[in-house]
């Protein structure tokens, strides 16, 4: 059952019949390049069957060594960049408590999820040593070489300390290596020592990765049921089988986005009015941004957190240049409930809300903010999502995959590759004296 609506009513002002017929014109190409893998960078299109192609036995053997994690382990950290932990990330924002880490453990029954290599500092990988110091700890090192700065010299770091807490061999227990099948600096090292290892397949790129054991495990590690996230990525995936956007909201998201852009819109906001949706968001950004922002052109993807940030950009999103289009993110139905409770004398003013709950005003915030952001001439759209279950979650992910491979061909680029993050690199090693 798809989990997920889209509603584009506030773009209907902007974009006519014509323009979505033409449209849909080219997303049946681009459909055809997609699944008949005949685009550009076809050899990086392992993610569109992965919600039904990866075997059971995959899927146990992960929550098999998870559940050693959660039963050996205080602390599990995963250390990765980029696609190697955004996905995981945004999916135990999305799906677990808000302050998961701190509960007793008692009532969280699993251990607490960190994650490092995803910066160069030494005041966080120091202040995260000082959290696990007298803890047992598993650690999942995510890299397809081993060799990328950020994540290599936190796992030097935290291989360390956990080597001098557990001891060399117990230690190899607990270390997990997620990297390539057969070559690469850190898969040599797996062998050498013994690790636990899964693979991080040729033909899927990392920000397309989340539904392979580079997410799945710290996921499944966090106590989220990956067979139900899984089954609703499948879900998903078959809808997204048909090219046309009246059946195909993915599709409909890509169509809308590329008129709105051919028409100057060069910047998505992606609006999100609910805490747990802020990683997703982070996530999204990687997935977009790599995958269009090419031949100096693109959409840029940002993101901003509502109701929070109307109170800091909602002025320049109102009123500042016509620039911008944006998406919102809602949640039909919170995990939990809290109401507004009466006050005998109303000090605050507040008991005309009083009895309602928070979710109820929040949603009233949202209807209200897009009818200002439309009459201030920012064409939005929403996509909702049914509720905060890994099935909706895995429908999500799919629907941001296929929607930005569509988008991509759209406009002519390659979704898959992403030639201009070298350049940076190139330039640090240069300056860090490597030869």
């Amino acid at each position: 059952m798809p989990k997920i609506e889209l509603n584009t009513q506030n773009t209907e002002n902007f974009i006519t019949n014509d323009e979505l017929k033409k449209t849909q014109e080219q997303l049946s190409i681009a459909h055809d390049q997609i699944n008949k893998g005949t685009g550009p960078g076809n050899d990086f299109l392992g993610w569109l069957r992965l919600p039904s192609a990866t075997p059971d036995s995959l899927i146990n053997e992960i929550n098999e060594t998870a559940q050693f994690a959660m039963e050996n382990s205080d602390v599990f950290i995963c250390i990765g960049i980029g696609g190697s932990y955004l996905g995981a990330k945004a999916a135990m924002e999305f799906a677990n408590h808000a302050f998961y880490n701190q509960l007793q453990p008692d009532k969280r029954k699993n251990p607490e999820i960190y994650f490092a290599g995803h910066n160069i500092s030494s005041d966080y990988i120091a202040d995260l040593l000082d959290v696990i110091q007298d803890k047992r700890v598993c650690v999942n090192v995510i890299s397809k070489s081993g060799t990328t700065l950020e994540p290599a010299a936190a796992f030097r770091v935290i291989k360390e300390h956990v080597e001098k807490r557990h001891g060399k061999s117990e230690a190899a227990k607990r270390i997990i290596a997620t990297t390539d099948k057969q070559k690469g600096a850190l898969k040599q090292l797996a062998t050498q020592q013994g690790y636990k290892t899964f693979v991080i397949p040729d033909d899927v790129g990392g920000r397309f990765s989340v539904l392979t054991p580079v997410g799945l495990l710290p996921i499944a590690a966090s106590g989220i049921n990956i067979n139900e996230l899984m089954d609703g990525a499948k879900e998903y995936e078959k809808i997204a089988s048909n090219p046309d956007i009246n059946a195909n909201p993915a599709y409909l998201y890509s169509a809308t986005r590329n008129i709105l852009y051919r028409q100057g819109k060069a910047i998505e906001l992606l609006s999100s009015f609910h805490p747990s949706l802020r990683y997703i968001a982070e996530w999204w950004k990687q997935l977009f941004g790599e995958s269009e922002g090419k031949n100096n052109g693109g959409i840029f993807p940002a993101s901003v957190d509502f109701t929070t940030d109307l109170h800091s950009m909602g002025q320049w999103i109102q009123e500042g240049t016509r620039i911008i289009f944006e998406t919102f993110m809602t949640i039909e139905k919170s995990n939990r409930e809290i109401c507004v409770p009466q006050s005998s004398n109303d000090e605050d003013n507040l008991n005309f809300i009083a009895g309602k709950s928070l979710d109820y005003v929040n949603d009233k915030a949202y209807k209200g903010t897009a009818a200002a952001h439309l009459d201030g001439s920012v064409p939005n759209m929403t996509i909702t999502l049914k509720d905060r279950t890994p099935n909706t979650l895995g429908q999500l992910f799919y629907f941001f995959e296929i929607a930005v491979a569509a988008s991509a061909y759209l406009q002519q680029v390659n979704p898959f590759n992403q030639p201009g993050v070298e350049f940076y690199k190139k330039n640090m090693y240069k300056l860090l004296g490597k030869m």
